[in-house]
C-alpha cells in the first residue's frame, strides 16, 4: 500500500533537492550541482519527506486524501529551509554608536581595545534577565524563520562567567523549545573577561573551571582566535581540552590577520572553522584536506567595510567545503538574513548562485552535523522546506533587499505570519 501524504507542493518551476550528498558535503564543481528538477513535486507524511521528483514519480509512490493538504508552487522555486551555521543569537543591547565610529575611522580592533566591541555587549548581556533575552531573542527568531531560515546555530560568549554563559545557554535550550527554528548550542570564549588581568589566566580559568560546567548544555565550543584576543597555542589549550572533555568543535580564525587558525583547525579536525579572511594557500590545503568546513561570512567583510574578502573560489577550486552564514550579532553584523549574505557572496566573493545556494542547504547541514536529517529535499529528510516566489534559482541572490521566500513549511506544517 502506497502512503498517504499529508502535504504535496506540486508544479514547482525549480525543485532544488540537493540530493546525494548526506554523507560528505559538496566541493569543488559538485557545489553547482542543485539537483534540480523542472515542474517539481514533493510529498510529505507528518514530519517527513515521503517522496520527491516529477509530478508522475511522486504521484506513482503516494496516495492523496480529502485532507491532503495541495500547495501549487507554479512559477516559484521550492528547495529546503536555509541553515544558518554561525550565529551568536542571544544578546543584550546594541552597538548603533560603534557603527557610526567605524564609518568615521575607527577599525574594529580599535574599539575593542577601547572597552568596546565585544565587551559593550557582555555589560548589556549579563545585566538582562532570562526573560528579557528571550524575549528579544524569539523576535529575532521569528525574522529568521520568516526569511527562510529554519535551523540555525546559536552561541554564548557575551557573558564570560560561568553563571551568565551557562544564562545564555539556557536562555539558547529554552528558545529551541519553545519556538519552531531548530537550535543548535554553541560555548563560545569570545574574550578575556575584564576581571581577569591577563588573557593565559582567563585560558585556565576556562579550561578549568568553565568548561566543565558547560558540558550538557553546548554540543560544540568555539573561539575567537585572533590578534588582540586569543593567539593560536591558547586557542589550541581550550580547544584540545574542550574535545577531551567530548566537545565538538568549531573556530573564529583568520578573520582580521592571518593566525593560522584555519591550520589549527584542521589539525584538530574542527568542524567547522569560520570567517577565513586572511586564510594563506597553506591553511586552505589543511582544511581542504581535513574535511573541516569552511564558514564564510561576508556579511561582516561588508559591515565591518573590509578590503578583504574570503577568497571563496580559490577554495572552492582547492576542494574545500564551503557553507556561508550570517554571524548574526550585534556589532559586526546584524542581520537575520541569509538572504542578503547569499547575494554578497555572489557579488564580493564571485560565487555562483548555485554555489551560495549549496553552502546554505547541505554543506551548512554538515557544518553543524546535520546532514543526515536536514540540507536536502531526499525521501527520510525532515520536511524543512521553502517556497520562493521567484521564477527560478538565480533570482534569489539577484533580487536583494527583499524577502523572496513566500512559504516556509518547517517539520511538515506550513508556519503563519502576521
Amino acid at each position: 500500500m502506497k502512503p498517504t501524504a499529508d502535504l504535496i507542493i506540486t508544479n514547482a518551476n525549480e525543485l532544488l533537492t540537493l540530493s546525494g550528498h548526506s554523507g560528505k558535503p559538496k566541493t569543488g564543481k559538485q557545489m553547482n550541482d542543485l539537483g534540480l528538477i523542472k515542474d517539481g513535486t514533493l510529498a510529505v507524511s507528518e514530519d517527513t519527506i515521503i517522496a520527491c521528483g516529477t509530478y508522475d514519480e511522486v504521484l506513482a509512490e503516494v496516495s492523496t486524501t480529502s485532507d491532503t493538504i495541495q500547495v501549487d508552487a507554479t512559477g516559484k522555486v521550492v528547495m529546503p529551509g536555509f541553515i544558518d551555521c554561525h550565529t551568536h543569537l542571544v544578546f543584550g543591547g546594541s552597538r548603533e554608536d560603534e557603527f557610526e565610529q567605524r564609518i568615521k575611522g575607527a577599525s574594529y580592533l580599535d574599539i575593542l581595545r577601547s572597552g568596546g566591541g565585544i565587551l559593550n555587549t557582555v555589560r548589556s548581556t549579563r545585566a538582562a534577565s532570562k526573560a528579557e533575552l528571550i524575549e528579544t531573542s524569539l523576535g529575532h527568531l521569528n525574522t529568521m524563520l520568516e526569511f527562510g531560515t529554519t535551523t540555525t546555530e546559536a552561541k554564548s560568549g557575551y557573558g564570560l562567567t560561568i553563571d551568565d554563559e551557562l544564562k545564555q545557554l539556557q536562555v539558547i535550550k529554552e528558545l529551541n523549545d519553545l519556538h519552531s527554528v531548530d537550535i543548535i548550542p554553541t560555548f563560545l570564549v569570545h574574550t578575556k573577561a575584564p576581571e581577569f588581568k591577563s588573557k593565559q589566566e582567563y585560558v585556565d580559568f576556562v579550561i578549568n573551571n568553565m568548561l566543565p560546567e558547560m558540558q550538557g548544555m553546548a554540543e560544540y565550543c568555539d573561539i575567537f582566535c585572533e590578534q588582540d584576543v586569543f593567539d593560536i597555542e591558547q586557542s589550541r589549550q581550550v580547544l584540545t581540552s574542550a574535545k577531551n572533555l567530548g566537545f565538538k568543535l568549531m573556530i573564529h580564525a583568520d578573520q582580521l590577520t592571518d593566525m593560522c587558525g584555519a591550520q589549527l583547525a584542521a589539525s584538530l579536525q574542527a568542524t567547522s572553522a569560520s570567517h577565513l579572511d586572511h586564510i594563506s594557500q597553506k591553511g586552505i590545503e589543511k582544511i581542504a584536506h581535513s574535511g573541516t568546513i569552511a564558514v564564510l561570512i561576508p556579511g561582516a567583510s561588508f559591515f565591518l567595510r573590509s578590503d578583504t574578502y574570503p577568497p571563496a573560489t580559490k577554495m572552492i577550486s582547492s576542494g574545500v567545503a564551503v557553507a556561508l552564514a550570517t554571524d548574526f550579532n550585534p556589532g559586526s553584523c546584524p542581520t537575520e538574513s541569509i538572504q542578503i549574505i547569499l547575494t554578497l557572496a555572489c557579488v564580493q566573493m564571485k560565487m555562483s548562485p548555485s554555489q551560495a545556494i549549496c553552502a546554505v542547504t547541505i554543506n551548512a547541514a554538515h557544518a553543524l552535523d546535520r546532514a543526515d536529517t536536514i540540507g536536502s529535499l531526499e525521501v527520510g529528510k525532515q520536511a524543512d522546506i521553502i517556497i520562493l516566489d521567484v521564477p527560478n534559482y538565480k533570482f534569489i541572490p539577484y533580487h536583494f533587499g527583499v524577502n523572496n521566500v513566500e512559504t516556509v513549511i518547517k517539520n511538515g506544517k506550513i508556519m503563519d505570519f502576521i
